[in-house]
């Protein structure tokens, strides 16, 4: 492993990660997301695997789902408001419908020789500024010559009222890649250059585009999508560099193993709440939180620069995570 190092600039409301003294990615905290992100997220070899819209926009990206930042952790219905879907393209006359997290302070900044950790509490609030939720994340980067890895620690808890998390396929830990790393597709799509400007593209061009998931029971593609699984893969290409990401669902997590919300455009979630939505009405958990209650979920993201995990190396790193 390598030395992890954090620094929290205040004023820009951020705080930068490097490992073995490169770029691997920040907590940033703008009130324009609507949520705080990791962004950019970087390989080991420092390509960005996140998508630059809407923040930085680069040539040839899609330009839909704006609030689709980086790395975040929301979800579609609680209470009633839409967490995932808000962004600073909400209509006016619509932001009722909306909550925002809003970061709230640091609480730990720690730099290491093989692990790096972040500690920071975050609001989720109404849109008359009601906190519905605390949460209270610890972020651990590790890295070595090859790999990066994210430990997302999540506690929700419950404020002074019952929290109802409707099942909702919006959800809930969510990273949306890069172009090159999307699955091929020949639909027709709305696309920006790098100045912004957007363009209707009446057919996919795929070039340098090779994505594919595949989920630890075996599923493969777009059939991943509404499927339960310890953990999903998602291989493909930038340029000559080979990469894979692999999200992984905590056995301690409610509903697992976790339904995956992992489309073929780049959206990568696993969604651990949103089991009517995502079994076409077959299960059902509509989970709670009572006043003052907690509740706990843990995620993994695995980042491979160069030639991609086979399956048994997956199931064993799968074991190391959910073994901790």
């Amino acid at each position: 492993m390598e030395p992890v190092k954090l620094v929290h600039d205040e004023q820009q409301q951020r705080v930068d990660i490097t490992i073995g003294g490169k770029p691997f990615t920040s907590y940033i905290y703008p009130t324009t997301i609507k949520k705080p992100v990791l962004y950019p997220v970087l390989t080991s070899s420092g390509t960005a695997i996140t998508r630059g819209f809407p923040l930085e926009p680069r040539a040839g990206e899609r330009i839909d789902h704006p609030h689709h930042v980086g790395l975040w952790f929301n979800y579609g219905d609680v209470n009633g408001l839409d967490f995932w879907n808000n962004s600073d393209s909400i209509a006016p006359e619509k932001k009722d419908g909306y909550g925002t997290i809003q970061h709230k302070k640091v609480n730990k900044v720690s730099s290491g020789k093989d692990k790096g950790e972040l500690d920071v509490t975050m609001d989720w609030i109404t849109p008359d500024s009601t906190p519905l939720l605390r949460e209270d994340t610890k972020f651990v980067f590790s890295g070595d010559i090859n790999t990066r890895i994210i430990d997302r620690i999540t506690t929700l808890t419950a404020l002074d009222k019952e929290v109802l998390f409707r099942d909702n396929k919006e959800g809930m830990i969510g990273l949306r890649v890069a172009r090159q790393l999307e699955q091929p597709s020949n639909k027709p799509e709305l696309f920006t250059d790098a100045s912004g400007k957007v363009t209707n593209v009446p057919r996919m061009d795929n070039e340098g585009v090779s994505g594919l998931y595949r989920s630890s029971e075996g599923t493969e593609g777009d059939a991943v999508w509404g499927t339960r699984g310890q953990w999903v893969n998602l291989a493909g290409s930038m340029g000559s560099e080979p990469i894979s990401i692999t999200m992984m669902d905590h056995p301690k997590n409610v509903g697992h193993p976790t339904y995956w919300h992992a489309r073929g455009y780049g959206l990568f979630a696993a969604n651990n709440l949103g089991q009517k939505a995502l079994s076409d009405g077959k299960e059902e958990l509509n989970f709670k939180l009572m006043p003052s209650k907690s509740v706990t979920f843990r995620h993994r993201v695995l980042i491979r620069s160069g030639e991609p995990l086979t399956n048994e190396q997956l199931k064993a790193a799968y074991q190391k995570f959910a073994e901790r």
